[in-house]
């Protein structure tokens, strides 16, 4: 493609501003076909090759100017060691000096097929690693890192040494050390409800004086809940039930579906997942979420819930085009609520999930917007960094080694072939910081529990009848609905999808195909009619997919503007009674637009325009977007709705604080009424708020 200059005279403000907006929606148009493009095995090739060189630069980084250390400082060019650095809270607690990137990240080696380093790094773990240190260590973060290194690295050594080249040397001393590390945690089990403590001391345990464990108690779900697989492994593995039988309360299959199904209820509100309170879970809690949930989307996916999975992704992928990474909290509006981004990796997990289960190369080339960012955002000379605040770019000098364990296991895997592993990975699973487990464990010795039977399709995977409801266009339908959900970017191409298959299913899963065809944004306006405007202010709008549909009125909608009260529409609509017979005005911000028109919609409004938060926002400057529902049905929504860039907004309520009293047409632009603008402006209130 050959690129041109385009210049403009600085003389037409207007002129230039309409050809950067006409040059940035090219640009865009351009950026997401190619998201929609197959990608070919040369290419796939090629961004596995980047990636592998970026493990390299990562680890290789950690072993030369960290190692022994647990982390590596990629600004300071160090190793981090607890004690010598300033203490930074509960993150250090991650930190047991016991080399926790290494151990974090030696089955990622045999999966980048790595194995003359694997092997090498084994031997370096059995010689100087010591699990005896006086020092107190989250559970949690132990169990996931070291606990499971440890038992993924001996899965993965086993396999090697039955294979018959590599590690003929190794006699299982990685699974002893998982042993020793098991026995340390288990004083963490010494509770009244066999909850663990949070903490423990990997020399003196929880009750000794010398622990300096303190006195917190609490736990969260997930930190107690997920020790099941490593533990249960380590029984299984070593021979010995006591680490099994510490979790014999969690999270079989059946409490699996009763929590799902109420996440699914009160918390999950496509794309969005709140937080709700416990006793009352109609009312959420927070008004931001946390990057972290990015890994439910691949939960979702095993559990065979596509849809929703689609939903939330979509929604995440449309806040790193936005920020470049996840902010670790963003708001329900997609604006960063806390700025930092670790480098997770669990957006490009769910990204690898949802590519596994769909084929859609859609998923492919987010991988490599995810490999693209990282190397232009958070690569530094020695290693890479975390990004301090996203809105900024500046860079924190921490390298956690999930981003070696689970990041690049991740992007490694999704641009690989089966045959180009050296195991099929369809074999195991993965655990909360991805090291693999045979999938064989599950049945290696009799269950400690009793599994009550239920019908067979609670234990399979739903039919392509449930995933794709009589819609070959189903996974395309999905993000499409999300695409504007942040106000940036174009329409997505899509490609093949296929049924997900995780659990046995009875009549086998068929494919389906879609179609790629592109959805335009129809521009509208609001045009000021009452006097002083006569209809010479013109302000451009974007369109709702719900509500009225302004292209099929004549002449539009016409009413005299109100400012609701909350002026977000999120609680309860105050000035119900001076809405009533107007068209609303009421920013963006704090809930869905959905549920803002619900709500103005029963206080009587008959119409909403909608102003956007962001300071600043234009319609020369920014792609017109469609407002999204809430992910059901908005059909009992019949009011007229469009959207205003902030720049537009203030002209609209400047007018309304001077004159007190304006009158407005919602329509399409090309129905927007001419010079004689009094030709169709009827006074009579009454008939305000009908089709003209």
């Amino acid at each position: 493609m050959e690129a041109k200059l385009f210049c403009w005279p600085e003389s037409s403000p207007v002129i230039a501003g309409m050809l950067r907006a006409l040059l940035l929606t090219s640009l865009l148009s351009w950026a997401d076909g190619h998201e929609g493009q197959v990608m070919l095995p040369e290419e796939k090739t090629k961004i596995r090759d980047q990636i592998v060189e970026m493990f390299d630069h990562a680890y290789g980084s950690y072993m030369k100017y960290a190692y022994p250390a647990d982390e590596l400082m990629p600004l300071s060019c160090k190793g981090r060691v607890r004690g010598l650095e300033p203490n930074r809270g509960d993150i250090d607690d991650s930190l047991g000096k016991f080399s926790l990137t290494l151990i974090d990240t030696l089955d990622t080696l045999v999966v980048l097929n790595k194995l003359e380093e694997f092997e090498a790094a084994v031997r370096r773990t059995v010689r100087d690693v010591r699990l005896d240190n006086d020092v107190v260590v989250s559970v949690f973060e132990t169990n996931i890192r070291v606990l499971g290194g440890l038992l993924g690295a001996h899965v993965m050594a086993d396999m090697l040494r039955q294979q018959g080249e590599w590690m003929q040397w190794y006699t299982d001393e990685l699974l002893h050390m998982a042993k020793e590390l098991g026995h340390r945690l288990l004083p963490a089990f010494n509770t009244t409800s066999g909850l663990p403590y949070p903490r423990v001391n990997l020399r003196y345990g929880v009750l000794n004086p010398l622990s300096r464990t303190g006195t917190e108690s609490d736990t969260c779900t997930a930190c107690a809940g997920t020790m099941i697989l490593e533990f249960a492994a380590l029984s299984r593995l070593s021979g010995e039930s006591v680490f099994e039988s510490m979790e014999v309360y969690l999270v079989f299959l059946r409490l699996l579906l009763q929590h799902y199904s109420a996440i699914m209820k009160y918390i999950s509100q496509p794309p969005l997942l709140l937080n709700v309170h416990m006793h009352n879970p109609t009312v959420s809690v927070r008004s931001w979420m946390d990057s972290l949930l990015a890994f439910f989307p691949g939960l979702q996916v095993l559990r065979g819930d596509l849809k929703p999975a689609i939903e939330t992704h979509e929604m995440l992928y449309q806040v790193t085009k936005q920020h470049k990474f996840l902010p670790e909290a963003f708001t329900t509006e997609f604006r960063v609520h806390w700025g930092q981004h670790p480098l997770r990796p669990e957006f490009a997990e769910s990204t690898y999930y949802l590519y596994k289960a769909t084929g859609d190369p859609y998923y492919l080339r987010v991988g490599q917007s995810i490999v693209e960012k990282l190397n232009a955002h958070a690569r530094v000379p020695c290693g890479f960094a975390a990004v301090q605040d996203v809105r900024t770019g500046t860079h924190e000098d921490r390298m956690d080694s999930f981003f070696l364990a689970e990041m690049f296991k991740y992007l490694y895997l999704l641009f690989s072939e089966r045959n180009q592993l050296h195991f099929d990975i369809d074999d195991y699973i993965f655990t909360t910081e991805a090291h693999l487990l045979p999938v064989s464990l599950s049945t290696s010795q009799p269950r400690l529990h009793t599994v009550v039977e239920e019908d067979q399709f609670t234990y399979s995977c739903p039919s392509t009848q449930t995933l794709f409801p009589n819609n070959p266009s189903f996974a395309k339908t999905i993000r499409d609905s999300y695409k504007y959900l942040t106000g940036v970017g174009r329409a997505f191409h899509a490609s093949p999808v296929r049924c997900v298959c995780l659990l046995p299913c009875p009549n086998g899963c068929s494919q389906v195909t879609q179609n790629s065809a592109e959805e335009e944004v129809v521009p509208l306006i609001v045009q000021l009619i009452s006097p002083p405007f006569l209809g010479r202010t013109v302000l451009t709008a974007g369109p709702a997919k719900f509500g009225m549909d302004l292209t099929k009125q004549e002449h539009g909608v016409k009413g005299s503007i109100v400012k609701s009260s909350p002026y977000t529409a999120c609680g309860h609509i105050e000035n119900a009674e001076e809405l009533g017979g107007h068209i609303a005005l009421a920013l963006r911000g704090d809930c869905m637009f959905a549920a803002k028109a619900r709500r103005l919609q029963e206080a009587g409004a008959i119409g909403v325009i909608f102003i956007d938060n962001r300071e600043g926002s234009n319609s020369a400057e920014t792609p017109l977007f469609q407002m999204v529902g809430d992910g059901g049905s908005t059909a009992d929504i019949a009011i007229p709705l469009v959207f205003l860039f902030s720049q537009e907004g203030a002209l609209l309520t400047s007018a309304l604080e001077d004159h007190q009293n304006v009158d407005v047409l919602m329509l399409p632009n090309e129905k927007r009424l001419g010079k004689m603008a009094d030709l169709f402006i009827d006074k009579d209130l009454n008939n305000r708020g009908r089709p003209v």
